[in-house]
């Protein structure tokens, strides 16, 4: 942990948000060794944040020993390079003994995964939140998807809850969440509350997000190829509509076509890109399953087109 405040460290961040895999050993048991490598290969990339135990990291597949051993391991491998962000989901219970065991471990803040399998009403999941928030020292950012998404006031009442610092959206409703900021900014002028695009291939609806003020997103594919997301997050950052463009046609819009054609493959996908780059995180959990032969070579190619735009980018820009 850092003593810098969460929010005031993703304010403003010059790289992608890293969601590492969590890596498994032939045995099926968690290999933090393994887990560490990949954790240095994100922040030598230009991680500006490292979320561990979260979605990517199969946070539904760990027990709460496995939970703080890895968060540990982010925790010491980042030495407070970037911030750790973790995990914490199922019911307000269970949430909290989450949280808590993240604090323990280390973490610099929690993102705060929907309840467990209920649809609750807004004033449910405020009183979720806030019990999840108030349990913990650690900064709070609340990820709305699935049996979560609020309304313009219940996100109002969530940023003025002690401890929530911000909204990650994984639901892409942009007139809910045009509708949300607008509130927000009304209701708390001056509240520096973040927002982040959570959806499964962030950059690929980065203007239409950007075009609303949000700018933080998490990237799947810095898992697997930092060199591809760290260009698509300056050039996106800089103007460069060029190569946006040209990245978003030719590497993110088939990729996203490919994760469609499986289910779980926002998570086991991207483990077989992990392991395409050389370092052997295991296989994903069940109840999720691997991608078949034939698309683990589509992705191949898939990240093969991608970089191949950048080596055609950088010879046309020629020596410096």
């Amino acid at each position: 942990m850092t003593s810098a405040p969460l929010a005031a460290r993703l304010s403003e961040v010059p790289g992608p948000l890293f969601f590492p895999v969590t890596a498994y050993g032939p045995d099926g048991t968690v290999d933090l060794d393994v887990f560490r490598a990949h954790v240095r290969a994100g922040i030598d990339s230009g991680a500006a944040a490292v979320f561990a135990c979260c979605g990517t990291g199969e946070f539904h597949a760990l027990t709460r020993e496995e939970f703080r051993l890895v968060v540990a391991a982010a925790v010491e491998e980042t030495a407070g390079q970037v911030p750790v962000v973790a995990g914490a989901g199922y019911g307000t219970a269970l949430a909290v003994q989450y949280a808590r065991t993240a604090e323990e471990a280390g973490a610099d803040g929690l993102l705060a995964m929907p309840p467990y399998l209920v649809v609750a009403d807004q004033e449910g999941l405020l009183n979720h939140y806030a019990a999840l928030a108030a349990a913990t020292g650690l900064e709070t950012i609340v990820y709305q998807r699935d049996n979560a998404v609020f309304t313009p006031e219940t996100v109002v009442a969530l940023a003025r809850t002690p401890g929530i610092i911000g909204l990650k959206d994984g639901y892409g409703d942009l007139d809910l969440m045009q509708r949300i900021v607008s509130a927000v900014r009304t209701q708390l002028p001056g509240d520096a509350f973040l927002y982040f695009n959570g959806l499964p291939t962030a950059e690929l609806t980065g203007l239409a997000y950007r075009g609303i003020g949000v700018t933080l997103y998490s990237s799947a594919v810095f898992a697997f190829a930092p060199d591809i997301a760290l260009a698509f997050h300056r050039a996106l950052a800089s103007g460069d509509d060029a190569l946006v463009n040209g990245l978003l046609d030719h590497f993110y819009r088939p990729l996203v076509e490919l994760r469609a054609k499986g289910r779980g493959y926002a998570v086991s996908l991207v483990k077989a890109g992990v392991r395409l780059q050389g370092l052997d995180v295991g296989e994903v959990r069940t109840p999720l399953t691997e991608p078949p032969a034939a698309h683990v070579k589509d992705l191949i190619e898939i990240i093969a087109g991608g970089r191949a735009l950048l080596a055609e980018r950088a010879s046309e820009s020629g020596p410096e």
